[in-house]
């Protein structure tokens, strides 16, 4: 017998993903980026102290080795993951649009009493097809058809039946939204930091030390940069996946038209 589980496999893969992703980028840090920003700052602080003129120069390390940036590219990280799993589903998805799902001749007409055996058939997909927007449109019509033999009928119930799981997609990508908006909500926190620090060594500057200052001002400006930077690439991929949801929310609509509603007839 079928047990339904207690969370989705979506859900699983989502905590699984961000556990590894966790782990990766924090042995990253620690590894590489973090050990070649303090290689950097001391070869720096080495030149202020010798009294050699220094260059402003920019190191990808120093940027990125806070602990802010480091939680920015574990959720944009997490973020790309999740919108993979939900393209993968949804390119399967599509695939379905390429089948004739109901095999008629050109000018066929359905009656109503023909509905149970379409159903039937669009029954007899593998679960993981089964499943798909598209035939459970398709059987929503058939049973509506067979019920009410009302083509208009028919044709609003599959729109209404489209549109509420258009709608239904655009709430699941709620947590990518919320990872988008944390992201910078993140390089703010590290701002604040910076500017505190900054602060902190306020004395030391007007002892004519400003290097402790100079350092807490490129936590605060860096980690809103990288913030910044990886929200509007996310952002981007987020509207495009939104984009393919919307299409295929549309072609299905239309393939439920053309296979199906335009053959429907009542005698």
């Amino acid at each position: 017998m079928k047990t339904n589980l207690p969370v989705s496999i979506e859900f699983i893969y989502q905590l699984f993903a961000l556990i590894v992703i966790v782990i990766m980028v924090h042995a990253v840090y620690v590894a590489a980026v973090r050990p070649a920003a303090d290689t950097f700052l001391a070869e720096q602080a080495e030149r202020a102290a010798s009294g050699q003129a220094t260059e402003t120069e920019q190191s990808i390390p120093v940027m990125i080795k806070d602990y802010e940036q480091e939680a920015c590219f574990i959720l944009m990280l997490w973020a790309l993951a999740i919108m993979a799993y939900k393209s993968v589903v949804l390119v399967r998805h599509r695939q379905l649009l390429n089948t004739d799902l109901i095999p008629l001749a050109e000018g066929v007409r359905v009656l109503p009493e023909d509905s149970l055996a379409l159903s039937r058939r669009i029954q007899a997909l593998p679960p993981h097809q089964r499943d798909s927007l598209l035939p459970r449109a398709l059987l929503a019509a058939l049973q509506r058809f067979s019920s009410t033999r009302n083509v208009q009928d028919v044709a609003n119930a599959m729109h209404a039946y489209c549109s509420s799981e258009g709608e239904r997609l655009d709430a699941e990508l709620a947590m990518i939204r919320y990872i988008a908006w944390a992201i910078p909500s993140v390089g703010f926190i590290g701002t604040v930091r910076g500017i505190g620090q900054a602060l902190g060594h306020a004395h030391k500057a007007l002892e004519g030390d400003i290097m402790e200052v100079t350092r807490s001002l490129g936590v605060a400006f860096n980690s809103t940069l990288i913030a910044l930077l990886i929200s509007i690439v996310l952002m981007f991929l987020l509207h495009q996946l939104q984009l393919l949801q919307e299409r295929y929310i549309l072609d299905t609509e239309a393939y439920c038209e053309d296979k199906l509603t335009r053959r429907l007839h009542t005698h």
